[in-house]
């Protein structure tokens, strides 16, 4: 079988601002720093050596205080800002070579954009801002309503078409501008700290749509942010840089586990771990598990000698079905444990925070299992296993 590949694959991306690239890019080149290059030629460093990749349908955040390059990284992935060096593939498509005409062609067909200002023209409503894009490609008027129309309804707009932005809050004004992007239906969505000008409330309500929305498009998403909060929310890899270069890529509970250095240890530090580590991290393997023709009698056997609150049940194929507690089962004799089940939700998938692990517990009987897609058992966790985790994490941390 072939390796999947990215959809992005961005390649030691080098970006230096300046008359004096030509000299300052060999003086980095041979190890000079980002200060000393600045020092000598004047010539600043906006990026240096950025490397990492997309997968296809992925949200990536690429994240880092102000200053440390990560809006000029996403504006070199379309050539908004000419990269000095390095190279930025959309699939087969090495971007950094096109002509003038192809990039134009790519930037109007493959990508979308998102900024932090909405960007809407206000004399136009906003069907017709959203239809903007699809204008310039010289699409017929009746097809691009049409889409402009759909793009609308995707990001929840319905019934606000021919308002005009003045008459939209600033979070309707960004479901506008993300109406735009997605009505040209790109390949990929470039979005630079495009909710930071909105309320948190409002914030927190678009993440939530964001990735809503990439779960049923499938779209490919680079994501710029400053906030770590943020990042989580969204899910996925973090790229975090400083000083125009990448400090650590991955998950934040990699981030958690073994920071890179100091700086990420601090960029961490406050981070909720419950919002972070998941069910698969803290679960453990199962043993009270029965299958669901076991009668009461062997269940509750098996439950006295393991100690554990409840006995978990799976149909013939290994997958969840509920659990049943002690109570149930000394009352029950040899009924079948699949007439029984006393709790069938209780269960999260493996890729669950320990925060909805801990609202599900409550719920319930002290138990949960942690289940793959097609309901398939992994593992268990009760409370003692959150307590664990959260100790486990606070010495790596630690250390």
């Amino acid at each position: 079988m072939s390796e999947k590949k990215p959809r992005i694959r961005v390649r030691g991306l080098t970006k230096i601002f300046g008359d004096e690239q030509h000299v300052a890019l060999p003086l980095l080149q041979a190890g000079k720093n980002r200060d000393e290059v600045q020092k000598a030629t004047g010539a600043v460093i906006g990026l240096q050596d950025v490397t990492f990749d997309v997968d296809e349908g992925e949200i990536l955040v690429v994240m880092g205080l102000s200053g440390s390059g990560k809006s000029t990284c996403l504006r070199c992935i379309n050539r908004l800002i000419e990269p000095t060096a390095g190279s930025v593939h959309i699939d087969d498509t090495d971007v950094t070579a096109l002509g003038e005409r192809d990039l134009m062609e790519l930037r109007r067909t493959r990508f979308g954009m998102v900024f932090q200002q909405f960007a809407l023209f206000p004399h136009r409503t906003i069907q017709r801002n959203v239809e903007y894009g699809l204008e310039v490609q010289g699409v017929p008027p009746a097809a691009r309503r049409d889409k402009a129309m759909a793009a609308i309804e995707t990001v929840g707009l319905k019934g606000w078409d021919q308002h005009f932005p003045s008459q939209l809050s600033g979070g309707m004004q960004q479901r506008a501008g993300l109406a735009r992007a997605l009505a040209l239906d790109p390949d990929v969505l470039l979005m630079d700290e495009a909710f930071s000008a909105l309320d948190p409330l409002i914030r927190r309500d678009m993440q939530q749509e964001l990735v809503a929305l990439q779960k049923r498009l499938k779209k490919t998403i680079v994501f710029v942010s400053h906030d770590l909060d943020e990042a989580i929310a969204l899910g996925g890899r973090i790229v975090l840089m400083k000083d125009g270069r990448v400090v650590q890529q991955g998950t934040a509970a990699d981030f958690l586990a073994d920071p890179a250095d100091e700086y990420v240890r601090r960029f961490v530090e406050h981070i909720d771990v419950l919002g972070v580590v998941t069910a698969g991290d803290a679960m453990r393997p199962p043993v009270a598990v029965r299958p669901w023709q076991s009668s009461a009698d062997e269940a509750l056997a098996i439950l006295t000698q393991s100690g554990e609150p409840v006995v978990t049940v799976v149909c013939e194929m290994g997958r969840f079905q509920g659990t049943v507690d002690a109570d149930t089962l000394r009352r029950a004799g040899a009924t079948e444990l699949r007439l029984l089940l006393s709790d069938r939700d209780a269960c999260v998938p493996r890729s669950a925070t320990l925060n909805e692990a801990v609202a599900r517990l409550a719920s319930g009987r002290g138990e949960i299992a942690v289940t793959g897609p097609d309901g398939e058992l992994f593992g268990v966790i009760a409370n003692a296993d959150l307590i664990a985790a959260l100790a486990r994490r606070r010495v790596e941390t630690a250390h």
